[in-house]
């Protein structure tokens, strides 16, 4: 459609810029207003709406002065615009509403005078209207939220403050215990240097008296051989002449004999005396071979770590190409990847060997090295291999979820079919350890503690996400083939409800605070301790223990530290094996325990002899009668272990004496103080 096709109204005639714009029509809505000269009239023109600093006068009228003048309706627009404006309150909260309201009702004038352009000036107006009360309506929904925001930074400031107090704190506190531990490193420095003083004014007094029982003693033989040629040549005179030579008074030479006599004595006791006292005293020649030693050891030991390291490199390759050569059921395709990596490890290093499988490297898919041994031992080669793919063939690769009843627990429901991952037993011993590592850190923080079945879930979900039934399954799996671990065993122990959580934070206590001690009693921070005071350490950290079983853990750390009986590394006892196990010392520091703990629980056995039922307060006299060093605060726990209750809700309720034993049985309950 062109432009000639529209039928607009005859109301304005558009000309040429420059030139004068006449009025052709007339307006529909006629209004009544005065001219200068006091006249009525009802003919106004249309003000253009695109001329600037022109005015369109009525029909016929002259130009002035180069300008057209302003219509009137456009006047009384604008005056009533004018009053209208001066007539709102400007210090009103909705002030600007109201402008609004202004402009809305002169532009709806206009609108209704201007009949051929109302429609989309209507149109217009609508389009306006409703984006007015779209966003009126956003404002409306974003009041809430920005107060809702500044309540938020509130509460966010005000936690970063107590952030930053709480941090402030701890490092005052860290820098008074740094420098609470900085003076007793002085004072300790200070001591060692006052005794290593004592020591060089005691060699220098023992330089000066062993000169002076020299001097004495060719003294006392230039005396002896004085004497027995004086004697000689009176026998030789006496015979020879026959005279009589005046010699020495004999009194004289008695009384000197007796004086020599004492000297002895008294040089003789002092001698002992100094024997005895410098008889732990190390001479310089040894202690040099000693440092000498110690150097050559940490230099072997430097050596044996860097061997260690390129073994366990080679030892995770063959663990790779095991994993990767699983899939295969034939046995000569495990035989040639395992050769071809042998193979490769012996042109690394140079050796023409006959490359012979390591079975022991299997024993994280049989189930630990002991079971390794129990299959392997006395096979050939051939009976090995096929025992390791009946294995291999045996373990499942999916398993197939357990459903999500109730009674299945919470870390295992899931459904549908799962990926067996075959994890390794330092995986699972890894896995677990860092369970403990959180649970630990989250019962620190919180005074209820979260059972270990539900905290194990929660630690999956999070740690593996999708991936968590995998892990669960896989995990479970591995824990049901090593049973015979003493750690991963505890552990399942207390996730199936065996044993108390407690055992488990026991245990760790009890090495700590035994690791505590040994430090303690390390003055010179060497590491290691001699016999005697790793034998006082043991006493001073478990007091109740007896002599035989404080010989028993000295013997054992020896055996396991092949101690030359001088002097014991404690942090070696410290250290774990491949699996991520304790060793010897510690297993029987955890033995000791536990069979302490069972000691405890038979003599309140006793106590408790000939009651079918017991309640509270009886098991707390009972406690104290059999313990009396035992405190309040930890005999409320035992009551609280035995009644399956908090402290403060114990009531007076009675409980068979069997199940009271065996849910203190399992806990750690333990002696206090020594028995009466």
């Amino acid at each position: 459609m062109s432009l000639k096709d529209l039928q607009l109204p005859p109301l304005l005639h558009f000309g040429s810029r420059g030139s004068q714009r006449h009025i052709t029509g007339r307006m529909s809505r006629t209004k009544f207003t005065k001219t200068k000269a006091g006249e009525t009239s009802s003919d106004l023109s249309s003000w253009p709406a695109d001329a600037a600093y022109q005015i369109v006068q009525k029909p016929k009228e002259k130009i002035l002065h180069g300008s057209l003048a302003k219509p009137r309706f456009l006047e009384q627009l604008e005056c009533h615009l004018k009053r209208e404006l001066e007539a709102l309150d400007t210090h009103s909260p909705k002030v600007q509403e109201l402008r609004l309201q202004v402009y809305q009702e002169v532009f709806g004038y206009l609108i209704e005078e201007f009949k051929t352009y109302k429609p989309i000036l209507s149109a217009i107006k609508n389009e306006y209207d409703i984006t007015l009360a779209h966003l009126r309506e956003q404002i409306r929904d974003l009041l809430p939220l920005r107060a809702k925001l500044v309540l938020v930074s509130e509460q966010c400031e005000k936690r970063i403050l107590d952030l930053k107090v709480q941090e402030r704190d701890e490092i005052r506190n860290l820098k008074q215990e740094r420098q609470q531990l900085q003076d007793v490193v002085k004072s300790m420095r200070r001591q060692q240097s006052a005794l290593q003083i004592q020591v060089d004014r005691l060699k220098e007094d023992l330089a000066s008296q062993y000169q002076l029982y020299r001097d004495e003693r060719d003294a006392r033989k230039m005396l002896i051989t004085t004497i027995s040629t004086m004697r000689s040549t009176q026998d030789t005179e006496r015979d020879d002449n026959n005279e009589e030579v005046e010699s020495e008074d004999p009194m004289v030479v008695k009384l000197a004999l007796q004086v020599c006599r004492e000297d002895l004595t008294k040089a003789q006791v002092e001698l002992n005396r100094l024997e005895a006292e410098y008889s732990d005293v190390v001479p310089r020649r040894d202690w040099d071979n000693l440092n000498r030693m110690h150097e050559e050891t940490l230099i072997k030991l430097e050596t044996l770590q860097t061997d260690f390291d390129q073994m366990k490199s080679e030892y995770d390759t063959l663990l790779e190409i095991h994993r990767q050569s699983s899939d295969l059921q034939s046995a000569p395709a495990v035989l040639h990847s395992n050769q071809s990596v042998l193979q490769h490890g012996s042109d690394n290093k140079h050796i023409v060997t006959t490359p012979r499988p390591n079975w022991e490297q299997c024993s994280d898919i049989l189930g630990g090295v002991e079971r390794c041994k129990e299959l392997f031992e006395g096979q050939s080669s051939q009976k090995k291999l096929e025992i390791l793919l009946q294995e291999m063939n045996g373990q499942n690769e999916f398993f197939t979820g357990l459903g999500t009843s109730s009674d299945v627990p919470i870390y295992l429901q899931y459904e549908g079919t799962i990926k067996n991952l075959k994890l390794k037993k330092t995986d699972v011993i890894r896995v677990i350890k860092d369970i403990w590592r959180n649970k630990t850190t989250e019962n620190e923080k919180n005074d209820h503690s979260r059972d270990l079945q539900v905290f194990l879930h929660s630690y999956l979900v999070e740690q593996y996400k999708d991936k968590s039934g995998e892990w669960a399954y896989s995990l479970m799996e591995n824990i049901q083939n090593n049973l015979k671990d003493d750690f991963i065993c505890l552990f399942n122990d207390i996730l199936t409800g065996k044993v108390d959580e407690s055992i488990y934070h026991g245990q760790t206590q009890l090495l700590s605070h035994l690791l505590k001690v040994f430090i303690r009693s390390d003055i010179t921070q060497c590491g290691s301790l001699t016999v005697l005071e790793v034998s006082e350490a043991l006493k001073k950290a478990f007091p109740l223990k007896s002599d035989q079983d404080i010989e028993e853990l000295l013997m054992t750390a020896q055996t396991e530290l092949r101690s030359n009986g001088v002097r014991i590394s404690y942090q070696t006892l410290y250290t774990e094996d491949t699996d991520g196990r304790h060793k010897e010392f510690l297993s029987l520091v955890k033995k000791q325990a536990t069979t302490e703990r069972l000691q405890y629980i038979s003599e309140l056995r006793v106590q408790l002899e000939g009651k079918g039922e017991v309640n509270a307060e009886h098991l707390r006299n009972a406690f104290k009668t059999m313990d009396p060093s035992l405190d309040s605060e930890t005999l409320d726990w035992y009551l609280s272990v035995a009644y399956k209750t908090k402290e403060c809700e114990l009531q007076a309720q009675a409980l068979n004496t069997e199940v009271v034993l065996q849910r203190l049985s399992v806990a750690n309950v333990k002696r206090a103080g020594p028995e009466r």
